[in-house]
């Protein structure tokens, strides 16, 4: 059973960076861009208290019906009335959803997209380019508010491509925003601020090395400087530190104690998310959730740690790298899943997870629950992707790093590396260190610019590591002046459709670690190693929720509402086709170049379709897609058992995967699709014609710089990444203390390596 639930405990507040001066947009654009926000998140009132035209008008019996729907599942005496504030609730009269917009739209959003945005804006508020854009010359603001909708709905399916994707961009970051700032939202659907199982816990007390002010350069020296705190560069750091090297590892964001977690939406994606958690592909068809924090990836990720898989193992050992095959290769995944815990024998199912293992057990699909990092001990919570307060998820922060302090190793916060230096010699291009800006972090331990000091820093070192993720390593190598065309290429990024199965009976699904079960049915659907697992996902409301289409404003909200009786479901997809990363030409942010493949978007209609029929087998009431294009399944009331004899071959459940297949609706104009994973973009090969590191991790070209995160993947793992990303950076790391030569002997385990 569930420990006792917690109900003191309050997480400390994040102070936020303050939103850049200088307006996006002018206060006519941002008129009309709130009027937008308001037909996409409308107040929603009967026709007896309407107010203004603004307001999205209903009969009164929809009115009635919708906040006695709303309040049958709400557990509160004032269910009604916070029925009726929850559908009169909008967007601009909300100032953390305005606040929101506006850092999103300043901070996130790239130059090319800004520029996009302004030329919508300005022609819709033009008598030409508003007759154009929506057939009237009166500006979309100052029209009522059902034209409005209509003119909305009508861009999603216009034959101008640019109104496509300005609804398809502006939909998702008004949903974005609303789940994440919405006043009225967790008291709807019973999500509350902190989990209600685990104690909160102290997690390790790091320091950084601070600064004084001053125009000139600081400079240090070291053995290895590793650049990034995530997965690969803290086990390289723990390795090379107990080794006896002075280790320097320096991270871009900042670290936040366990007593801020889990954040809240809005303070957790700024903090602890690259950008802000709207990072997403140049065509806006791909969602992409990336670590930028203290530790990473394995700070925000949801425990599950999956071992490569030999058939994986066995492909990347065909392309020249015999290593995967080996036994030095099981030893190192063995020592990092030893060290973080990791088992599947306390795992304890929550709802959705218990759903997709017996659904699947009930089709013959093989199935499997998913080892955790948990420190061998049980961890029933649904938050950690916002930080786990309890620290019973032994991710970096709360092994590798902490065990790289016990050895000596120096950390650095807020340090943007600029480039890698390099020295020449007769040998060649030799890495002798990273040159960065440092930015400190202000007395309330947040990034909101109060007494903040930058300054240059040199940091001179033998080797180099670059463990910056598979979105910024090849970033700084390109910075660096290396001039490898392959250097960002094969990008993959593991694309998931998520679906949706909604139950009669509440079912609470935030509770419980959020992935504990994985189908693999349909992981090698070509016989060459593509394919498609079936994974659950976190129910987070600003999570979950935002990756959903919108047909209406009152849809929406009834749909989100809905959220305590669904459980989610990913289809993880291994795919074949590779995308990129580049800088962007304006500010050097990075951009990503990618859509899912006609070959791979195969795969994944037929684990849709399977995922249908374990939700269908589960008893769900409704089945539902990221797909705008694909309706979502209604049980049929005759068929509400699920028990009944034709079980899967329902004629309404067969007519809705019929369509299914001939719709193809997984297109990515009109389907949302999301990554929590990237691989591959400074590949691991045998050759520079092929790949950015050779089988060491050294980069090709120099000595002494190593790339060590899941960026050197040669294709993608198929699996959740983490322990790859730390196997590989175990060995590799072990391979470059023996190149260093003798170390501090009071401080040097080399004997264990």
């Amino acid at each position: 059973m569930a420990e006792q639930a917690v109900t003191t405990y309050v997480p400390l507040d994040v102070p936020l960076p303050p939103i850049p001066e200088g307006q996006v947009f002018s206060d006519l654009q941002w008129k009309t861009l709130l009027s937008l926000a308001d037909t996409v998140i409308p107040s929603i009132r009967s026709t007896s208290l309407a107010k203004s035209l603004s307001t999205k008008v209903v009969p009164e019996s929809t009115f009635k019906d919708a906040v006695s729907t709303l309040a049958s599942h709400i557990h509160d005496p004032d269910a009604t009335k916070i029925a009726e504030q929850y559908l009169e609730e909008n967007a601009s009269t909300n100032p953390q959803f305005v606040e929101g917009l506006r850092r999103l739209l300043a901070d996130y959003v790239h130059e090319e997209g800004k520029s996009g945005m302004n030329l919508i804006l300005n022609a819709l508020n033009s008598k030409a380019g508003s007759l154009i854009l929506t057939g009237s010359t009166t500006p979309i603001q100052d029209q009522p508010f059902e034209v409005r909708e209509r003119i909305l709905r009508a861009w999603e399916t216009s034959r101008i491509k640019p109104l496509r994707a300005i609804y398809r961009a502006f939909t998702a970051i008004f949903k974005k925003t609303w789940t994440s700032a919405s006043p009225t939202l967790r008291s709807v659907v019973g999500c509350p601020r902190v989990p209600i199982h685990g104690k909160p816990a102290d997690g390790f007390e790091y320091e950084f090395l601070q600064f004084p002010p001053g125009d000139e350069p600081e400079t240090i020296d070291t053995d290895v400087v590793i650049v990034g705190s995530g997965c690969g560069g803290s086990v390289a750091a723990k390795n090379l530190a107990e080794a006896g090297y002075r280790v320097i590892v320096v991270e871009k964001s900042y670290h936040y104690p366990t007593k801020y977690f889990p954040m809240d939406f809005t303070e957790g994606f700024v903090s602890m998310f690259e950008s802000g958690g709207a990072t997403s592909s140049d065509d806006g068809s791909v969602a992409v959730l990336a670590g930028s924090t203290w530790g990473g990836g394995g700070t925000i990720n949801w425990s599950a740690s999956l071992q490569t898989q030999g058939y994986v193992r066995r492909e990347w050992a065909s392309n020249g790298l015999p290593f995967f095959e080996s036994y030095e290769y099981q030893q190192s995944l063995d020592r990092v899943c030893d060290r973080m815990g990791v088992s599947s024998d306390y795992t304890e199912h929550n709802y959705g997870n218990r759903v997709l293992l017996d659904g699947a057990r009930k089709l013959g699909y093989a199935a499997q629950p998913v080892p955790q990092n948990t420190g061998g001990t049980r961890h029933y919570c649904g938050y950690c992707t916002m930080g786990c307060h309890s620290c019973g998820k032994k991710g970096p922060r709360e092994t590798f790093l902490a065990d790289a302090a016990k050895g000596g190793a120096t950390f650095i916060e807020g340090f943007r590396a600029d480039k890698v230096l390099f020295k020449m010699t007769k040998g060649g291009r030799v890495a002798s260190g990273v040159e960065g800006t440092w930015t400190s972090r202000d007395s309330y331990l947040g990034t909101a610019g109060l007494d903040r000091t930058s300054r240059k820093v040199i940091i001179n070192a033998a080797k180099v590591i670059v463990s910056c993720g598979t979105l910024h390593s090849p970033l700084l190598l390109l910075r660096s002046g290396l001039k490898n065309p392959q250097i960002g290429r094969n990008l993959y990024l593991h694309p998931v459709v998520l679906s949706c199965a909604v139950f009669d009976e509440e079912i609470r699904p935030w509770e419980g670690a959020a992935l504990t079960t994985v189908v693999n049915e349909f992981e090698d659907q070509d016989s060459q190693g593509h394919g498609v697992k079936i994974e659950n996902v976190v129910m987070l409301p600003a999570f979950y929720l935002p990756t959903f289409p919108w047909r209406d404003g009152l849809d929406y909200k009834l749909w989100a509402a809905k959220l305590p009786r669904m459980s989610g479901f990913i289809t993880l997809t291994k795919e074949r086709d590779a995308g990129r990363v580049y800088p962007d030409p304006a500010d050097g942010r990075v951009r990503i170049d990618y859509t899912v493949s006609a070959y791979d978007r195969k795969h994944i209609v037929e684990a849709l379709i399977a995922t249908a029929k374990i939700a269908y087998i589960s008893g769900a009431r409704e089945f539902h897609t990221t797909s705008r294009e694909m309706p979502p399944f209604i049980r049929p009331t005759e068929a509400s058992d699920p028990n009944a004899p034709e079980g899967v071959t329902n004629a309404a459940l067969q007519a809705w995967i019929a369509e299914l297949r001939r719709k193809n609706p997984v297109d990515p104009e009109r389907t949302q699709y999301a990554s929590a994973h990237q691989m591959g973009t400074c590949r691991m090969g045998t050759s520079p014609r092929t790949s950015v590191v050779g089988p060491d991790c050294q980069v090709w070209g120099t000595q002494g710089l190593y790339v060590m995160d899941a960026s050197v993947f040669p294709s993608a793992s198929g699996v959740n990444p983490m322990v790859t990303n730390m196997a590989i950076a175990d060995w590799a790391s072990r391979n470059v203390a023996r190149t260093l030569g003798k170390a501090n002997s009071s401080k040097s385990v080399l004997a264990r390596l």
